[in-house]
């Protein structure tokens, strides 16, 4: 799978993270369902970044880490970070949001 870390500075000092995670076998596609499109080819270089284990990911999260996943592997690694009731699916494949606020 791949991660991505995403940082933009916060007014008060302070860095707004995202980290981005997906399936390796899913960037490129377009994923369909009703209303709801995930575009993980126009939107490949959001998640594409270095290639990451279950246990890299984890150590990529903290308390403050706002989180896209994407993918059976991507949201298993995420493990209790994410509520499992908020996984939704598109077309059967997995996707989480997570925003701290």
């Amino acid at each position: 799978m791949f991660a991505k870390v995403h940082e933009r500075p916060r007014p008060d000092g302070s860095v707004a993270r995202v980290v981005a995670i997906c399936d390796a076998g899913l960037l490129g596609r377009v994923l369909r369902e009703g209303d709801v499109v995930v575009d993980l080819s126009a939107y490949r270089s959001f998640y594409e970044g270095e290639r990451v284990t279950a246990a890299e990911v984890k150590a990529l999260l903290d308390e403050e880490s706002n989180v896209n996943a994407v993918g059976e592997k991507a949201v298993a690694a995420l493990g209790k970070f994410a509520d499992a009731s908020c996984v939704r699916r598109v077309q059967g494949v997995p996707m989480v949001q997570v925003y701290r606020v």
